[in-house]
């Protein structure tokens, strides 16, 4: 078969199989097995494959058919220009993420260029690290209650050249962080248990400790709004992503323990995604 007829076939059993994306998903994995970029499967559709090539496809294809996240079978995710190792470990970083991570560079640019940032509930080291790559003269802590998550953070740290550039440390939230922090960032686990049934099998392969956080789903968050001014600077802002429909009781969580400037960012999608706030 030829490269253009392999795309076909498994588009189109991806198709039967619900998954979304189905031909983007058979190009990356395709170039995945030839050892190719992308962009240069266009430039190669009528070249034939090699007997030894079906073989591996095939099983990555079974396996995304199953719902498997494409990033756990390639092994990478791209985020902020970064490429990470991507694997069951910690939840697949997320575009909102990135997104939030592209808010408070261009919006605290100044601020964060020679900061003392902590990283609540880290997972693959994402933020943490894309915040490293960005500003090397900040100090970054990067914290998660997860052994194995703070093992695959460290990982990347190491293959991106930054594990001298971030501290990992063992951490329920805040409780064994010490010091004062001017910048507190967190994407915390803020799905409700309720709503497991409406998530993705592809999220369900993420670890629940990185998804569920609750009956409500935001009691996490609520948690790290109570702790953190104890670990802000004066001034000191803290800057979170939340779920769908927590904004409003959230901002007024903030309110409530007196922080100030408080703002609210929308997602790609519209919905209110992001918190700022400050204290002190």
């Amino acid at each position: 078969m030829t490269v253009l007829q392999v795309l076909q076939a498994t588009t189109a059993y991806f198709k039967k199989r619900n998954v979304e994306g189905s031909r983007l998903n058979a190009e990356h994995l395709l170039a995945h097995v030839l050892g190719r970029k992308r962009i240069d499967l266009y430039l190669d559709f009528e070249r034939e494959l090699n007997e030894s090539d079906p073989a591996p496809l095939r099983e990555l294809v079974r396996c995304r058919g199953e719902g498997q996240p494409l990033q756990h079978l390639l092994g990478t995710v791209e985020f902020c220009e970064l490429s990470f190792v991507a694997d069951k470990r910690a939840m697949v970083p997320r575009p909102e993420t990135e997104q939030l991570v592209e808010l408070l560079t261009s919006n605290f640019e100044s601020e964060l260029s020679n900061a003392h940032i902590v990283d609540v509930g880290t997972g693959s080291g994402a933020i943490a690290l894309s915040l490293a790559a960005k500003f090397p003269s900040a100090e970054i802590v990067a914290v998660d209650v997860s052994d194995d998550a703070l093992a695959l953070a460290r990982e990347n740290a190491s293959k991106l050249n930054l594990a001298d550039r971030v501290g990992f440390l063992k951490s329920n939230l805040l409780e064994n962080v010490e010091g004062t922090f001017d910048v507190i960032i967190a994407n915390l686990p803020y799905i409700s248990i309720g709503e497991r049934h409406t998530l993705s099998r592809e999220v369900l392969h993420d670890p629940e400790i990185a998804l569920f956080s609750g009956a409500r789903g935001d009691e996490l968050v609520r948690e790290l709004i109570a702790q953190a001014p104890a670990r802000l600077a004066l001034g000191g802002l803290l800057a979170l992503e939340i779920g769908l429909g927590q904004s409003e009781s959230l901002l007024s969580a903030l309110a409530e323990k007196k922080y100030h400037d408080i703002s609210s960012k929308n997602d790609y999608s519209g919905v209110t995604r992001f918190l700022f706030a400050r204290y002190g």
